[in-house]
């Protein structure tokens, strides 16, 4: 069964192929976007005041090295699939990096069928944001040759202080900093409506992702399969690396579908500032116009049903 919100990207996407002149204001959409990177970050922190740091260790070391892994192991495939060194490094550092929205589906989905998992579950959102654009950036740069010439001190900047990773990490710390009782007074603000603005964020989505069918024509079935076929076999790599941190059956779940997301809001930032050379429309296309919508509406159902299989 459907998740409520999911129902919501639909209709974003029905109201864009059948042309209504349906918008959201784009202050509005900076908005909602702002306020779910800090939700999550909040909660995570919250729930990361209740245990030890040590403990998380091994963890934190896990998400680190999937993160940096997978662009490396997608750019062989896109160069074998016609793509450049460039836009294969760009496309790869997309999926390299995670997708907030996805894992906060992810989330909602576990949590309407009772199934618990791991409460500082957004650290490895968190975790697993940069490593895969350094890791893109560093191959684009080497497919042009001037892997000397860029500046890493800048780019260090840029991705580490880029909206999406400072305000997802800065809600972490103040979560953790201040604690459940700290933050008991923007609750009601930032816990209990974060649903309903979940829903609103993918009413937008929906609208993008419709207006951007048409670009699949343009890129050819190759990049659909792609888009297709990568998140299935990253799910998987995730599952293994979230049996690996022994997590439960849902976090299992969490990071299979973190692993198998694209991001489509700091990874193209990071590619437009450090490889303007990359084809934006190719990695756009394929991260929110195919691979998100197939996640939030196939993938995460399976990756569950594959978790459960494994870990009955």
């Amino acid at each position: 069964m459907l998740d409520v919100v999911v129902l919501f990207f639909v209709l974003g996407v029905a109201a864009k192929c059948f042309k209504s002149d349906l918008r959201l204001p784009e202050a509005l959409y900076e908005t909602l976007s702002i306020y779910l990177l800090l939700a999550i970050g909040l909660k995570g922190g919250i729930e990361m005041s209740k245990q030890s740091l040590l403990d998380l260790a091994p963890q934190v070391a896990v998400c680190l090295s999937l993160g940096f892994a997978i662009p490396f192991l997608l750019v062989p495939v896109l160069r074998r699939l016609g793509l450049s060194a460039v836009d294969s490094a760009a496309l790869a550092a997309h999926y390299g990096s995670v997708s907030v929205v996805t894992f906060a589906v992810a989330n909602s989905f576990l949590q309407k069928r009772g199934v618990p998992v791991e409460s500082h579950a957004a650290l490895w959102v968190a975790l697993m944001e940069a490593p895969g654009l350094i890791a893109g950036i560093w191959l684009a740069r080497r497919g042009l040759r001037e892997a000397t010439s860029l500046n890493w001190r800048e780019l260090a900047h840029d991705v580490f202080l880029g909206k999406s990773v400072l305000l997802l990490v800065g809600g972490l710390l103040i979560g953790a900093f201040m604690g459940e009782a700290g933050t008991a007074s923007i609750k009601n603000v930032f816990i209990d409506p974060f649903k309903g603005v979940l829903a609103l964020f993918l009413l937008e989505l929906g609208l993008v992702a419709g207006a951007r069918l048409g670009d699949l024509r343009q890129h050819g079935l190759k990049l659909v399969g792609f888009a297709l076929i990568a998140p299935m076999g990253l799910a998987v790599l995730g599952a293994l690396a979230g049996v690996l941190m022994g997590l439960s059956q849902g976090g299992v779940t969490i990071m299979a579908t973190l692993a198998a997301s694209a991001s489509y809001i700091a990874a193209p930032t990071a590619m437009r500032i450090a490889v303007p050379q990359a084809n934006a429309g190719l990695s756009i296309t394929a991260a929110l116009g195919v691979t998100f919508p197939f996640n939030i509406v196939l993938g995460i159902p399976l990756y569950f049903e594959m978790v459960q299989r494994w870990m009955p």
